[in-house]
């Protein structure tokens, strides 16, 4: 299988600077560190297969009844599971965007509507969308804030194409694992609707937020007990491990990282926009930790960044879009400037 994400760094030197992954720049929180550390003995045990603690942490602080959580092996685990469960015929998909969803799609040999965002509107989601959500389409899948392009969708939009899914009885699968790091972004969770909606997914992670991809930590939330009761069934009988759930509670309860993370990803995405601006590049978007962003006559920007030992993420493989595109994560500022400077000694060679 061609592997078509970020933060592949083990085919690269040692030492390459990694904007190709959106893992927030602080790292692994101290509290996880220090959680991990203390419990290692704890480690050669079987992992809890309903991950009970963890659970009951995350809701106590989402507000969200236990019943309705689920946790896996990370998002991607949980969009394959999801797909699997619900078996849909039909899907609506609007591209470009994370490519799993097509992927688990397409492995259930489901017939894919895909709904081309436009440069012109900025790859924004417009009211135009609503006439595509129709009765005979099974699952609509967003992603929101938008990767690769960080666009979120408008609150107004969203609880109409909500509203479209009920009355057409469409299954919505909405993945908001990039929403923390948009600002407001809670105002645009769907959380709330959880009680009301009848084929509402919500879908979250710890691997970008908390900087745990290694861990491997998704989360599933939703209230339609038949389908939680296939995922169970579908799922693997240990799919998170003893570290991942000790991480996640240690996770939970660290509020200053978050806080931090809001202040640091906010000035990084600040000063990328503006520079990368200010070296000719159009930025698109880009509400989340990551800068999407338009490099016209620029060649194979990847390639001459690798020169300098910096990886980005083409976006020539997403539909819709073109080797023009590129998306580079927020990292540290004085990264942040490295991969600027680099940029600029790009720009100043080009004939």
């Amino acid at each position: 299988m061609e592997w078509n994400h970020g933060g592949d760094l083990y085919g690269y030197p040692v030492g390459t600077l990694d904007f190709s992954a959106n893992i927030n720049p602080l790292g692994l929180p101290n509290r996880v560190k220090e959680a991990l550390t203390a419990t290692m003995e704890l480690w050669d045990r079987y992992p809890d297969p309903k991950c009970r603690a963890l659970t009951k942490v995350m809701s106590a602080q989402q507000g969200i009844p236990p019943e309705w959580i689920r946790f896996g092996n990370g998002a991607a685990d949980l969009i394959m599971r999801v797909v699997s469960a619900l078996k849909p015929k039909r899907a609506l998909l609007p591209v470009p965007t994370f490519s799993e969803y097509q992927r688990a799609l397409e492995e259930i040999q489901c017939e894919i509507s895909f709904y081309f965002l436009e440069e012109r509107d900025n790859f924004l989601l417009t009211e135009k969308f609503l006439e595509e959500i129709q009765p005979g389409v099974d699952l609509l899948i967003l992603c929101n804030p938008n990767n690769p392009t960080g666009q979120p969708i408008e609150r107004n939009l969203l609880q109409e194409i909500l509203n479209r899914c009920d009355a057409c009885g469409v299954t919505l699968l909405i993945d908001e694992c990039f929403l923390p790091f948009v600002e407001e972004g809670q105002t645009l969770s769907l959380k709330g609707w959880l009680p009301v909606a009848k084929g509402l997914v919500i879908l979250g992670a710890f691997t970008k937020v908390y900087a745990m991809a290694g861990l491997r930590l998704g989360y599933l939330l939703c209230a339609q007990q038949e389908l939680l009761d296939r995922l169970d069934r579908l799922g693997q009988p240990w799919a998170v491990s003893t570290p991942a759930q000790i991480a996640g509670i240690a996770a939970l309860e660290d509020w200053d990282y978050l806080e931090r993370t809001n202040w640091v990803v906010a000035d990084g995405r600040f000063y990328l926009n503006q520079k990368l601006t200010e070296l000719g590049m159009k930025v698109i978007g880009s509400k989340a930790n990551y800068i999407f962003f338009k490099c016209q006559n620029c060649g194979d920007l990847k390639e001459q960044l690798l020169g300098q030992g910096i990886l980005m993420r083409s976006c020539g493989d997403y539909p819709g879009l073109d080797k023009q595109f590129y998306r580079v994560a927020v990292r540290s500022m004085e990264e942040n400037q490295r991969l600027i400077q680099a940029l600029s000694k790009i720009v100043k060679e080009e004939p």
